[in-house]
């Protein structure tokens, strides 16, 4: 039996996204008599996403999916601040610039995951600095300010860690959560917004969005968060040793980033399928019930679902191809490729291919058997790679990690 009434809180509990909501039953209530137009917020601090965001850009679709308005939040003014949460160290400042390129980068993989439009249900993205840079500091102070106490805030996890760890927290990354709370009130007086969603460390801030809002006389507001997603060794989401796990493809090589998804722990694997597919949950249920060498179809069927949705179709079975080629002793034609040039030691080859996060940790890989060249296991540290005029050569670190040399 369904635990709830309107489809959107039944499958975001189905797919294991429910970690807090601050009504349930109310919310549930809403959610079934009517469009809610909900919203997440993203900071354009780099040129794209990466994955530790997709769970967030998942919350969206699936608000669509189930017929309401998703609204992309994007933080041009709130950017120009940096989010405190989950940090030990004051973000760099970015100028307007930056932060328009941003924008316009990241927009490219929300618009292969939800559809856009003028319809109730057709996703908008708005930049809250449209609102923010307008503010005169003064009202601003007069009128909001006396809605927050410094007792309050200060209780809060992304101030208490900065504090207990004796980082600094500038009084303009203080003055985030305001902002925050604002945009939610003024999502609500704009849009008609009336659902906030965000990860779990975003629950105080979507809260403070909420009081604000019904302290200053606007409409009920909800918020939803999900659980804080880790791997199942432990580890955050979204980073490895090479770096990020970036969802645009001029950051990340579609390859590279159908590996990641092909690399899961088993444990993770139906998780995964749930939170970041559209997958039938009873194809889930088969797919994590396979065991031995079986639970690597899962694996391959998670790759390609999630390459398919944020890189699209075609990426996703070149990137499946170019693995079976790669396994099978072929070259692999997505491979990511690095040119040698006159020559390349091959700790600076493994380094800038990001194989390995430096060349102390590479010389240690090749000490360790862990480096082949063309299927051949090399122990020197000081071999310089070269390749013949119109050649390729293989590169290899481990089972797992693969790249094409040229000229």
């Amino acid at each position: 039996m369904p635990t709830y009434r309107s489809e959107l809180l039944n499958v975001l509990d189905a797919r294991h996204y429910t970690h807090q909501i601050t009504d349930a039953e109310r919310l549930d209530f809403l959610a079934s008599e009517q469009i809610v137009p909900g919203y997440v917020g993203f900071d354009p601090t780099a040129p794209s996403l990466h994955v530790g965001s997709l769970v967030q850009i998942m919350l969206l679709r699936r608000l669509q999916q189930t017929g309401h308005k998703p609204i992309v939040v994007m933080g041009g003014g709130t950017g120009k601040v940096g989010d405190p949460s989950g940090r030990d160290e004051s973000r760099q400042l970015m100028t307007d610039e930056v932060i328009a390129n941003n924008i316009a980068s990241i927009r490219t993989v929300f618009e292969r995951l939800l559809t856009f439009g003028d319809g109730p249900t057709d996703a908008v993205m708005v930049n809250n600095d449209e609102w923010l840079s307008g503010l005169n500091y003064v009202d601003f102070l007069r009128d909001i300010g006396p809605h927050f106490t410094i007792n309050r805030m200060l209780t809060f996890d992304s101030v208490k860690l900065r504090l207990e760890r004796e980082q600094p927290l500038t009084f303009l990354e203080f003055n985030y959560m305001i902002l925050q709370a604002y945009d939610f009130r003024e999502l609500a007086e704009r849009y008609g917004c009336r659902l906030q969603m965000g990860g779990s460390d975003q629950w105080g801030n979507i809260v403070n969005g909420i009081e604000l809002t019904r302290r200053t006389g606007g409409p009920e507001l909800f918020g939803f968060t999900t659980p804080l997603l880790t791997t199942a060794d432990g580890g955050k989401m979204g980073k490895t040793a090479s770096g990020a796990v970036w969802l645009n493809e001029d950051m990340l090589p579609a390859y590279d980033f159908w590996q990641y998804w092909r690399n899961t722990d088993d444990r993770d694997v139906g998780r995964f399928l749930r939170l970041f597919t559209d997958m039938p949950l009873d194809e889930i249920e088969r797919l994590e019930r396979l065991q031995g060498a079986e639970i690597n179809d899962a694996k391959v069927a998670l790759a390609n679902a999630v390459t398919a949705l944020v890189r699209g179709e075609e990426a996703a079975r070149k990137a499946e191809a170019t693995a079976r080629e790669t396994f099978a002793g072929g070259a692999g034609g997505d491979l990511p490729t690095l040119s040698v040039g006159d020559g390349m030691a091959l700790p600076a080859a493994l380094t800038a291919l990001g194989f390995t996060a430096s060349n102390k940790e590479a010389k240690r890989k090749i000490a360790e058997g862990a480096v082949r060249l063309d299927d051949e296991v090399q122990s020197d540290p000081g071999l310089v790679l070269t390749v013949g005029s119109g050649e390729q050569r293989r590169l290899s670190l481990g089972r797992k990690k693969h790249a094409i040399l040229t000229e």
